[in-house]
């Protein structure tokens, strides 16, 4: 499992170093990767699987963009349970619920698990049953970030592209409810919670700050952070709270809102800025800029999106 996670936060952390993965990619893939993984993988047995999730994704992401951050989010919460082993898309048996059936996982879009089902029938049907579900997945997410686009005035932004190794091989158990509960951090933890957790996946405080950038796409339900607002407001921006007692006016809210105020639409540094200025959703967004122990790293990773990049 260890092998696995350091495997994710390589793939993960590319998204935000994507100043520096043409470089790797000019090497032909010259990162350290764990044993089993390759950069060539499926390049006889399945050369064009790369092209096809990527043809496939565009479409369904001109339908609505708002699948792409389902899809980040789908892969992280299938890595870091048990390893990048597809674990999460398996359905429930005798033995007990699936991972799906979990608190963390039941705001899962239902859209990302149709998309992978989808993408992994287009994959079999042009190479047989050879790419594993845990590699759709992983070139999904991926995707996700580089077709994010901005469609607001009819401009399209594309993201960072980067490579991963492919080779994963699919589970064939899936984690208990109680495995899933402790490797998930919910959004009401603090910095410390945060950090002790992800420490035992070797994860540094300036991993933790960056893989909570992620946070830069996608949507909140009311129900993930209305405990900040009722019944006491926790200390942050006036203005940011007041918009978010109109969407969520009770806390039990069944709206949604962005995570990121500034960009919502963009995979840049702008998350770092909304912390900065009071305006992080979960508590687990703004206490990174709250604790000594992080705040600097946000405050460079907002400093400029060159910076952002090149820190890590």
């Amino acid at each position: 499992m260890a092998s696995a996670i350091s495997n994710f936060v390589l793939v993960f952390t590319s998204v935000l170093l994507w100043s520096y993965f043409p470089f790797a990619k000019a090497q032909g893939g010259s990162q350290t990767i764990v044993s089993g993984l390759s950069w060539t993988y499926y390049d006889s047995s399945c050369p064009k699987l790369e092209s096809i999730v990527r043809k496939q994704l565009k479409k369904v992401f001109k339908n609505d963009i708002g699948q792409a951050a389902g899809l980040l989010r789908l892969h992280f919460h299938d890595c870091f349970v048990q390893g990048c082993d597809g674990s999460v898309l398996l359905d429930g048996s005798a033995s007990g619920p699936s991972e799906q059936a979990a608190p963390p996982n039941l705001s899962l879009r239902a859209e990302a698990f149709r998309i992978i089902n989808d993408l992994r029938r287009r994959v079999h049907d042009k190479c047989g049953r050879v790419v594993s579900c845990a590699d759709i997945l992983t070139l999904a997410a991926r995707d996700a970030v580089f077709l994010w686009q901005n469609l607001q005035g009819m401009v399209h932004i594309w993201g960072p592209d980067y490579e991963v190794p492919l080779g994963r091989r699919d589970g064939l158990n899936f984690a208990t409810t109680a495995a899933t509960l402790a490797n998930l951090p919910p959004p009401s933890s603090n910095t410390t919670a945060l950090l002790t957790s992800l420490a035992t996946k070797n994860f540094t405080a300036t991993d933790v700050v960056a893989l909570s950038g992620g946070h830069t796409i996608g949507i909140s339900h009311c129900t993930s952070f209305t405990n900040r607002l009722y019944p006491t407001q926790d200390p942050m921006d006036k203005s940011f709270a007041k918009n978010l007692k109109t969407t969520c006016p009770m806390v039990n809210s069944n709206n949604t809102t962005v995570l990121d105020i500034r960009s919502p639409n963009t995979f840049d540094n702008k998350y770092y800025v909304d912390l900065m200025n009071r305006q992080g959703l979960f508590i687990s967004d703004q206490d990174l800029y709250t604790d000594s122990r992080t705040r600097g790293i946000v405050m460079s990773f907002a400093v400029s999106q060159t910076l952002f990049l090149r820190n890590l």
